[in-house]
């Protein structure tokens, strides 16, 4: 379906009028979701209905069409996975399915999908031999990267590529400040997983740190724009991806046309300028090249400035009552303004009714309780210009309204996974960031590191050693190396926090492989993936309830672990905010409390509060798990840790069944 012989634009599609958009605007191919387990969920995605007419149409114009199911998947919800699966193979025949959780691997198979899995940058797929496990050990065709790669990086993975297996990179859209797959923020403070799709952002909010207030982790959106010039010398690159499942057609119309042009017409001035000025009408955030420079790398977050999305139109002003607004640019019928960043829970979207002239006088009427504060600011974030307009209006008279009619359901048989009976003993242990200098020996875990590995010679050769939860490319050589120098010295226990890490052990006879709680795995089947790896064992994912955790041994086919105590983080990522001074307190809008540190290169920010479920252990244990661990985080003199239960979501059902 995709132009082979240059990367396809692959649009994002959020509803039916963007994913007309992104067809006008010549794209190669569209990426959207479903109503469940997408990654963007406050995207107003599809009903298999409309998918099955709208992939018809996209079709019969050469375009492909990717569905993202790429939220993380609880014991719960397989069933009901599977069975999409199988209707999206039946009834809508995309060509590829974008996934998290590597269950859906098997699950996708068992349900007779014949399309291609892609791996989403939720996978954290990180550095070059990653590549070749999720092609030769899990049969997946494409890897989506990091956006945190600069060129010289994605060399790197381009150059470990099989000839069966793709890149796809991003080019343009939003950038989080945590690295993809390792952020758990929004499940922290706004007890919505953004592993599962319901981010609330709680990265763009307002912060203080002592006498400053900022948007310490508010980043810019990443726009390669003319720099993608470079991406077109490298043929494992099989994409350039969009950002923007939440925008409007407008954003999808123009973003796809100006990266059409710079792929298809590189060398000429006038269309770079061109292109530019459309990627400037697109209504995103301000942009930045982001890391993408290695020789000038760009720090994304901007403190003081406007990181909402949307053109800047004005500022709220008024008249006795009234609520007005005199725009910087003219208003048009059916444009869309949000009054506020889309971070404040208060903001609102307002539709125009009529043309306002540059500097006109635009009425806003709001609930009184609703009213905006003179000053805020007000931003266009749709426009339906003529021709796009003309173009959704004959689309939609193609495509047709659907019938609203249920999808029939497909029986399915999905294989159980195996269960684990042998009765292994219980072990509890405590990981230390560093190898103390008194008594080394009596340390039963610890985290790797270049620091530690120059004295884990003094460590008892059954410690437990926990590989970091991001690698990146260049950082490979000297992990691969240092655990091929720990296994000839004799050490046998690890704990790896990306699956990936398991090409770092080709011979894993006569060790204790374990999946580490970075992983996040949330589902018997993606124990099962674990198994077909070469995992010993996995420690579970620390979002899942009291239910979940409960139920989850009776269905795995590894022996299970948890960390039932310890500091775990909002979130990893390669950005050091530029005003956030580290191991220094700072507090949300909400007067929550949290810190951050460095570790090897990257930012770690942890809630002032531990994770306790200690007082739990006698029911896990009875359960079935076997492998407790305490994560042991020095605390900075500056800080004094709350008190709180430390729960989480053992008496909640996050995003769950």
């Amino acid at each position: 379906m995709e132009n082979k012989q240059k990367p396809a634009i692959l649009a994002p599609a959020g509803n039916k009028e963007a994913f007309m958009a992104a067809i006008a605007a010549g794209a190669d191919a569209v990426y959207c979701g479903l109503k469940q387990f997408s990654a963007r969920k406050e995207a107003k995605n599809f009903a298999l209905e409309e998918l099955n007419r709208l992939t018809r149409f996209a079709h019969e114009k050469g375009v492909g069409v990717y569905i993202a199911i790429n939220a993380l998947l609880k014991t719960g919800e397989i069933q009901k996975a599977a069975l999409l699966v199988a209707q999206l193979e039946k009834y809508v025949k995309p060509d590829a399915l974008i996934i998290q959780d590597l269950s859906l691997v098997q699950i996708a198979r068992s349900a007779g999908f014949s399309g291609e899995i892609h791996l989403s940058t939720l996978a954290n797929v990180s550095f070059p031999s990653a590549l070749k496990m999720a092609d030769q050990k899990m049969g997946i065709h494409r890897v989506v990267v990091p956006r945190e790669l600069n060129i010289d990086e994605i060399k790197m993975m381009a150059a470990s590529c099989s000839p069966n297996l793709q890149l796809e990179v991003f080019v343009h859209g939003a950038l989080c400040y945590g690295v993809s797959g390792r952020c758990y923020w929004s499940s922290f403070l706004g007890g919505k997983s953004g592993l599962k799709g319901e981010c609330v952002q709680p990265c763009r909010r307002q912060y203080a740190q002592k006498d400053q207030s900022a948007k310490f982790f508010s980043c810019r959106d990443l726009s390669l724009d003319v720099l993608v010039k470079v991406l077109l010398n490298i043929k494992e690159i099989a994409a350039w991806k969009i950002e923007g499942r939440k925008k409007g057609p407008h954003y999808v119309y123009y973003t796809t046309q100006a990266y059409k042009l710079l792929r298809d017409e590189a060398g000429d001035p006038q269309t770079k300028k061109t292109a530019v000025q459309f990627l400037e009408r697109a209504l995103g955030r301000p942009g930045t090249h982001f890391f993408f420079l290695p020789q000038r790398p760009y720090n994304p977050v901007e403190i003081q400035g406007q990181t909402g999305s949307g053109l800047l139109i004005g500022k709220i002003t008024g008249e006795q009552s009234a609520v007005l607004l005199k725009p910087l640019e003219a208003l048009l019928p059916g444009d869309l303004l949000r009054i506020g960043y889309e971070s404040e829970p208060w903001h609102q979207v307002i539709k125009v009714r009529q043309s306002v002239p540059k500097r006109g006088r635009l009425v806003i009427k709001i609930e009184k309780n609703k009213k905006p504060l003179f000053g805020t600011p007000v931003f266009l974030i749709d426009r339906r210009e003529k021709e796009l307009q003309k173009f959704l209006t004959e689309a939609e008279t193609i495509v047709g309204v659907p019938a609203g009619n249920d999808v029939p359901e497909i029986p399915i048989h999905l294989p159980s996974p195996g269960v684990y009976r042998k009765n292994l003993p219980s072990t509890e242990f405590q990981v230390h960031r560093t190898v103390p200098a008194r008594k080394p020996g009596k340390i039963q875990g610890v985290w790797l590191s270049p620091e530690t590995g120059k004295r884990l010679d003094k460590l008892n050769h059954d410690t437990w050693l926990w590989l970091p939860p991001v690698i990146w490319p260049e950082e490979e050589k000297e992990g691969l190396e240092q655990v091929r120098v720990l296994i000839k010295k004799g050490f046998k226990r690890f704990v790896l926090n990306m699956p990936w890490q398991m090409a770092w052990f080709d011979q894993a006879e006569n060790l204790s492989l374990w999946a580490g709680p970075f992983c996040n795995i949330c589902n018997p089947w993606a124990v099962e993936a674990m198994k077909k790896l070469g995992f010993h064992g996995v420690i579970l994912s620390p979002e899942l309830s009291a239910k979940e955790y409960l139920d989850f041994p009776k269905n795995s086919s590894l022996p299970l672990g948890l960390v039932i105590s310890g500091n775990w983080p909002f979130c990893i990522s390669r950005i050091e905010s530029p005003e956030l001074k580290p191991q220094t307190l700072f507090k949300s809008p909400k007067n929550e409390e949290a810190w951050s540190t460095r570790y090897d290169g990257n930012t770690w920010v942890f809630p002032n509060w531990k994770l306790d479920i200690q007082g739990e252990k006698d029911r896990l244990e009875k359960a079935g798990y076997r492998v407790f661990v305490h994560l042991m985080e020095p605390i900075p003199s500056e800080v004094a840790l709350k008190i709180r239960p430390g729960k989480w979501n053992w008496n909640l059902s996050l995003d769950g069944p």
